[in-house]
Parts: structure tokens; sequence; C-alpha cells
């Protein structure tokens, strides 16, 4: 409990709470200095919450703290039945409830402001089924609903931004960065014009210069046209060809088809579908509804404390030793006659797992063909709809292999000579610093020496008088070359600046007395933007207070339209709901046949005995057809033996026949061969 108060005064002394408690003074809080501590910080998750507890009934403000954790789905610890102690205790600004509460807020602020903010607009309106029947409700409801789902989506792709780590500083720099790109391009194209307009003829050869472009655009455009027609021709002949393949293949597989081949391939899917829908997915859709089953018991199941579970363990650990203990007594009991059927059972176990996981295998392959015939029709229509013609098979995929081949031979081939010019620009590179540090340790050597002789500085003052004295002699010259030239030049410059003194005297007269009233004018500018800056700021704060308010009013005005539409809907249901029983209730007590027939009860009532009456005429309909099964089977089997009997004896009399007429034709033939 301590480190529980420890952390709540941590969180507390932090922004945007900044109370300054400690053990002690958090400790000695009363009730109700505790409750608005815990409104503040509920307040700080849901700006709804901003309210003073003073002025609020206590059950109204354990009404809306309560709904308002269950929103956030905190969950008090003890038993989870005990809700009316919890109820209390957030009345009375119980310590043992309180502190738990705010312990729980302030550790997960940030997730809990984020699981109010939604709740404000994935809050979805129960309305009844009766209200839904109605056209304009239905879609009003489902428009709703529509705009839930779009709300979710945006909000996703705001997250999604928001950790995608773009920024608007950043996008604004690139925007001001393509501002002055866009500013130095009009001012490039301003000097290109003002160069040009200088060429005689100019428009002429701006005319000639378009009429060039658009010629060798329209090439280009033309030059694209061929090379698409081209690919089209190309891509057409493939088509042809593979569409003559595959009539070729398709009269081929007609040919080689029999109706044997045919009907055998029909059994086999025949047997595999009865098999999966008389054993395998009844199995499955069985075990479904038992894990189903399960996972609801658990869900109703109330919230279980650690001595449940550990009684839970407890229980199951007694099952196992006694299933244990079941097994080794039917072990040593080693009844030959079990074993035989163990034996079966175990074979017959072995050859259904065998026979399911073919089934599985057979099911997986099925759906992983068809995943991949998809596929490839949709690859086929995007490559159908993006080149006009569809994916390379046979010997166009064997070139196109081996041209992507030769392509990664000759890559290679271009690595591995960037490989070797890299280790020797490494090597080079490395010479190259071996040879500064020997120079390096060859200077220091030698500024060494020279301390050593007591001439410091000698070589580098000799490098450097060497390179002044270079430098001096090129002066030199070029003052001798220059010479005249400078005079020349410095004596019509003093005569430029003599004009232009002359011209600007006037213009600085004028000047004088207009600084001194820039000055002025500079002034009283920055004094009355100071006052435009502080009028501004006041009326800033007054307008974000002011709509700070008008938001408040507005969701206060929206959260009381929604209640009172709620409330005339309720209202409407209840009357609806009391008309009716009222119309059952007339009609139930109505001395009028006709009238009490249209009640409920008696509908339901006369369904009942009609459904009663065709189940006593269906159980003796059963009764009669189990009665006269066994006759009618005996009947069913004599007419068969019957049947079979005729049958003998119709092939035996044909059999006769053919016997007479075959002794009557070689008669014939012996009284043939004695007349002649």
């Amino acid at each position: 409990m301590s480190e529980q108060i420890k952390a709540i005064v941590e969180h507390l002394n932090k922004e945007p709470f900044k109370k300054n408690f400690n053990l002690i003074t958090f400790d000695s809080l009363e009730p109700m200095q505790l409750l608005q501590l815990l409104n503040d910080v509920l307040a700080t998750i849901d700006p709804k919450q901003d309210i003073d507890i003073r002025e609020e009934m206590p059950d109204q403000m354990a009404r809306r703290m309560f709904s308002l954790l269950g929103m956030l789905k905190y969950k008090p610890p003890g038993n989870p039945s005990d809700t009316s102690n919890f109820r209390q205790g957030l009345v009375t600004g119980s310590k043992p409830v309180i502190h738990p509460i705010l312990h729980w807020l302030l550790l997960r602020i940030n997730e809990l402001k984020k699981r109010a903010y939604l709740a404000r607009f994935l809050f979805k309106l129960e309305v009844p089924a009766e209200f839904l029947q109605d056209d304009v409700v239905a879609d009003t409801y489902h428009q709703y609903e529509e705009l839930v789902e779009s709300f979710k989506n945006y909000h996703k792709e705001c997250e999604s931004l928001k950790s995608s780590g773009f920024s608007t500083a950043e996008i604004r720099r690139d925007i001001g960065s393509m501002e002055e790109e866009k500013d130095q391009l009009i001012k490039r194209v301003d000097r290109l014009k003002k160069r040009v307009e200088t060429v005689s003829n100019h428009q002429r050869m701006l005319e000639l210069a378009r009429q060039l472009r658009v010629e060798k655009e329209r090439e280009e455009s033309l030059a694209h046209q061929k090379q698409e027609q081209k690919n089209q021709l190309f891509h057409a002949d493939q088509r042809l060809q593979r569409s003559q393949q595959q009539l070729k293949d398709l009269r081929q597989a007609a040919a080689d088809a029999k109706p044997e081949s045919l009907m055998k391939r029909l059994e086999e899917e025949i047997k595999f579908n009865m098999y999966m829908v008389s054993d395998k997915l009844p199995k499955e859709l069985e075990s479904k509804r038992t894990t189903v089953q399960y996972l609801q018991k658990v869900v109703a199941e109330p919230v279980m404390g650690q001595a449940e579970l550990g009684e839970l363990e407890d229980k199951i650990r007694e099952m196992n030793i006694q299933i244990n203990q079941l097994i080794e007594k039917r072990m040593m009991r080693n009844d030959p006659i079990d074993d035989k059927h163990s034996l079966f059972r175990q074979q017959a176990s072995i050859i259904s797992r065998k026979k399911e996981a073919k089934a599985e295998e057979l099911q997986e392959a099925r759906e992983e063909l068809a995943s991949v015939e998809k596929e490839l029709a949709h690859k086929n229509s995007q490559a159908r709809d993006s080149d006009g013609a569809e994916v390379i098979k046979g010997d166009e995929f064997k070139r196109y292999v081996s041209k992507l081949r030769s392509k990664s031979t000759l890559y290679k081939k271009r690595r591995q000579e960037v490989a070797e010019l890299r280790a020797e620009y490494g090597v080079l590179q490395r010479t190259e610093d071996i040879l500064k540090q020997r120079h390096e340790a060859l200077q220091q050597q030698l500024q060494s020496m020279e301390a050593k002789k007591g001439i410091s500085g000698y070589s580098n003052t000799q490098e450097e008088l060497e390179r002044v004295s270079s430098i001096k002699s090129e002066l030199d010259e070029m003052k001798g070359r220059t010479l005249d030239d400078m005079s020349g030049m410095v004596k019509k410059l003093n005569s430029v600046i003599a004009e232009k003194k002359a011209a600007l005297a006037p213009v600085i007269k004028e000047l004088r007395p207009l600084r001194q009233k820039c000055q002025e004018l500079t002034q009283e500018y920055e004094e009355k933007k100071a006052q435009y800056d502080s009028c501004a700021a006041g009326l800033e704060s007054n307008r974000s207070k002011l709509e700070q308010e008008v938001r408040g009013l507005r969701e206060q005005n929206t959260e009381e339209e929604s209640r009172y539409h709620y409330i005339n809907c309720m209202r409407q249901v209840i009357e609806m709901q009391m008309q009716r029983a009222a119309d059952e209730m007339r009609a139930y007590v109505s001395p009028d046949p006709q009238e009490r027939r249209k009640a409920v009860r008696e509908q339901y009532t006369k369904n009942i005995t009609e459904q009663e009456s065709l189940g006593k005429k269906l159980r003796e309909k059963q009764k009669a057809v189990r009665e006269s099964h066994g006759p009618n089977m005996k009947q069913v089997k004599m007419w068969r033996d019957l049947e079979q009997l005729l049958e003998c004896k119709k092939q035996c009399h044909l059999r006769a026949q053919s016997q007479a007429s075959i002794g009557h034709v070689i008669q014939e033939g012996g009284e043939d061969r004695l007349v002649l």
C-alpha cells in the first residue's frame, strides 16, 4: 500500500497536476478533498467531468464516476460481485476504494485520454427493433453506423500519419524552399527575357524555336506510337501462337478423354465431397460448437481470484492423479479381449487420422490451386491492362531468362571491376595516408633538429619568404603593366565622382529633413505596433475563451438533444408496448368470439393444438410404416427373385431359339450337298 501511495504522490506532483503533496499531506486528506482530487484526475482524462462535487448530489456524482470508470474498463480489486461496497466507498470517499482508482488512472492516463476521446464518438445508440422497421429510421441508423466506421478509419489514418514521422515544420520548410526555388526560376526567366529582347528579330527566332520544339515533340510521339504499334503487333502474334497451342492442347485432351476416365474422376470427387460432408465437416462443426459453448461458459463465469484459481488447479491435479491410477489398474488387468479391441481401435484411429490428414492435404491443395489460379488470372488481367498482352510463356520465357542471365553475368563482371577499383582506391588512399604520416614525421624531425641548432622555424620561414617573394614579383609585374591604366582610371573616376556629387548635392539637401521625419515616423510606428500587439493578444485570449465556452455549450446542447431523442424514442416504444398489451387484454376479455380469436394467446393455442394433432398423425403414420416395413421388404425381395427368374427364362428361351436356327441351317446345307 505504501508503494501505491508513493506512486500516486509522485504522479500528482508532476504535470499537469502540480499538487506539491508529500506522503503525510496526501494521507491526511479528508474524504471530500479526496473525492475532489479523484474528480480532477477524471477531468484531466475527460474534460466534461470538470465539476465541483460540492454542487452535485452524492448519488449523481457516484453514478457519473461509476459510468466513466465502467467506460474506462476499470475493475475494482476483490470480489467483482460486491459492487454495493464499492459504490458506497466511492460515495463516502473511502481511502481503500479511492487509492486503487487513483493509482490505476495515473499509471495509464494517456491511454485513458485516448479511450475517453474515442468513446465519445464510438458510443452506439441502441435503437429498438420496432423502430428499425421504419425506412427513414433504418436509413438514418445505417448512415449513423457508416459515419462511426468512417470515423474509425479516419482515426486510424490520423494515428498512422502521426507515427509516420512527418511534421508540419518539415512540410512548411519544404514549401518555403519550393517557393524560393520558384522565385529564383521567375528571376532567371525574366533575365533571359531581357537578354533575348536585345537581340534583333527575336520574335521570329522564338517562333521558329517554338515550332522546332513542337516538331520534335511530334516526332517523339510518332516514334512512341510506332514502338507501341510494334509491341502490340508482337504481343498479338504471341497471343495467336498461345491460342493455337491452347486449341491444340484442348483437342488432344478431348481426343484422349474417355467416358470411363471422366466417370472415374467424377466418382472420386463425389466420394471426397461425401466424406467431407458426412464425416469431416460435421466433426469440425461439432468441435467448434463445443469450443464456443465452453468459451461462452467461461465468459459467463465471474472473474476468479487467486484463491479460486488455486482451488481449480488442485482439482485438476487430483483428477490427473485419478486418471493415472485408472490407467495403471487397466494395464494391470491385462484382459486379452480388451487388448485385441484396443489394437483394432488403435489401427482404426490411425487410419481415420491418416484419412483426415489426407483430406486436409487435399483440401489445402485445392484451395492453394484455386488461389494460385485466381492470382494468375489477376496477374494476367493486370498485364493485359498495362501492356495490352498476356504474360510470356514457353520459349519466350526461356529467351527472356537467357537474356537475364547474360545481363546478370555482365552485372557481376562490372561489379567485380568496381570492387577492384574500390580496392585499388583503398590502397592508394592508404598509401597517401602513409606518405602524409612520413611527411609529418620528417617535418617533426626537421623541427626538432632546428630546435637543437637554435634556428627554430627556419624551414617554415624560408618557405614563407620564397612564397612572399614570388607573390611580390608577380605583383610588381602586374603593377608595372597596369600603372598607366590605373592612373587613367583614377582620373576618370575622379571626374565621374565630381559629376555625381554635383548632381546629388540638391538631393542630399532634400534628404536630410526626410531622414529626420523618417526617424520620427519610425518611433511612432514602433509605439503604435506595441499597442496593437498588446490589444491583439488580449483579443486573442478573449476569443479563445469564448470559443472554448461555445464549444462546451455546443457539446452540452448535443448531449441534451441526443438524450431528448433517446427518451422520446423510449417513451414511444413504451406507449406502443402498452397499446399492444391493452389490445391483447381487450381481445382476450371480449365476449365476441370473433374478437377473441384475434388474440395472440388464442392464436398460439390454436397453433399448438394443430401441431399436436399433426404430430399425432405423423406418429401413427410412423408406427404403420414400421409395422409394414418387414413384410414390404420381403415382398420386394420376392419380386426381385421373380424378376431374376423371368430374366433367366428369357435368356434360356433365346439360347434355345438360336440353337434351333443354327441346326436348321446346317440341315438345309446337307440336303443341298446331297442334291449336288
